[in-house]
């Protein structure tokens, strides 16, 4: 009961703080970026707000970045694109930036050039914001994550006297241009990224749309001005470099662990068993039911992530034109001593699919992952080779 009751109090007593407090003239507000760090999901950088007060003896850190690890059915809500983000509101600043520290990020901090009363506006949205039933929002990469909430709490509060400047930004630039910034074509996570998203990110972004990435909006800010009863002035007051690292960080994959040469060595080997199968006169294998298991369910992934989940992002996906998923039902008969008759035209169709996939690319429909190339070419070969062995078994029955 004791415990109760200090929980309540303690929550009672933050709610007056957040109600009541009025801001000194000394308060600050300002924009942290969050370079990029070692894990795939921290390639894109950070964005926080920090407002401090010394006189009030306030320094805290809103971030939009939080989630909850104990959320029942954490992976299955992720993966699903339902998992609830949270804003959280860091009390210690020297812990937020130690916390970055150490994973050797880069951290800017542009101070805003405000009025009291602006200041005074956004902590209250923010706090507001950080109430219990406000806190949580469902996350969407492009459009509702840690960078566009604080640009939006910015808009909200600073109204129609903030005067946005985009023209820092590259021209017809697409939404999966923008990541290729920051997650290097020849890695791992580009590769998964290509294969996962559709093709809706490939139109290109609007200028409100750069500012999905921190450091876009961090470049928005240094040129954005407010207006004034007298005039404009700059949105930032001063930027300062809070840490560099000594060492850069180094995200690169090596050469030899890479998707470029590893697929590389895949496709050579499979363009390698496609020529030797066609010299030896040898038939369709379990080898090629393996492939096309392998294909079905990648296939049968994408497929779900565009209809069984709410990411917008991964709609319209057009790798599955070589990821079908019927290729799972193909694997269970393409070998057999007499294949079914639907499975010749079937094969004419894959092979079509790949030509209109090589079409895409070229018009920018879509854009599919390089490293990816190679495979696909040399899947091309080998279901050129199965046509000819079930035009072979359809002309000697």
């Amino acid at each position: 009961m004791k415990t109760y009751l200090s929980v309540l109090l303690a929550f009672l007593s933050l709610s007056l703080w957040s109600q009541n407090i009025r801001l000194s003239d000394q308060a600050e507000v300002s924009l942290f970026t969050i370079g990029k760090g070692a894990e795939l999901y921290d390639s894109f950088g950070h964005t926080a707000i920090r407002l401090k007060d010394p006189v009030r003896s306030i320094d805290v850190v809103y971030n939009y970045g939080g989630y909850d690890f104990d959320t029942p059915n954490f992976y299955t809500k992720f993966a699903q694109g339902k998992l609830l983000y949270k804003l959280g509101r860091n009390g210690s600043y020297q812990r937020f930036l130690a916390n970055y520290k150490a994973q050797n990020r880069h951290i800017t901090e542009q101070v805003l050039q405000l009025t009291l009363q602006q200041k005074q506006d956004i902590f209250n949205y923010l706090e507001n914001n950080y109430k219990p039933e406000n806190r949580l929002y469902k996350y969407d990469f492009f459009y509702d994550n840690c960078a566009t909430r604080p640009n939006e709490v910015f808009q909200y509060a600073l109204k129609e006297t903030l005067q946005m400047d985009y023209s820092h930004q590259p021209a017809d630039k697409t939404h999966r241009d923008l990541i290729h910034q920051f997650v290097h074509i020849n890695s791992w996570g580009s590769l998964g990224i290509d294969i996962a998203l559709g093709s809706v990110i490939d139109r290109p972004a609007t200028s409100e749309e750069f500012l999905f990435l921190p450091e876009y909006v961090e470049f928005a800010f240094a040129k954005a001005q407010l207006k004034t009863p007298t005039g404009t002035r700059a949105l930032v007051k001063k930027t300062n470099d809070i840490y560099t690292p000594e060492t850069p960080l180094d995200t690169s994959t090596p050469f030899l662990l890479s998707p470029l040469f590893l697929l590389g060595i895949l496709s050579l080997l499979l363009l390698y068993k496609t020529y030797t199968d066609y010299k030896n006169h040898r038939k369709i294998s379990k080898f090629d039911s393996i492939l096309f298991f392998i294909l079905g369910t990648i296939g049968l992934l994408l497929l779900l992530l565009w209809f069984a989940t709410d990411h917008t992002a991964t709609k319209w996906n057009y790798n599955l034109l070589w990821a079908f998923p019927l290729q799972l039902v193909a694997a269970f008969v393409i070998a057999k001593k007499n294949p079914p008759q639907w499975i010749y035209p079937y094969m004419k169709l894959l092979f079509i699919f790949l030509v209109f996939l090589a079409f895409q690319s070229i018009v920018g429909l879509q854009a599919y992952a390089l490293t990816l190339i190679p495979l696909l070419i040399a899947i091309a070969a080998r279901y050129l080779f199965i046509l000819k062995s079930l035009k072979d078994i359809r002309d000697s029955a």
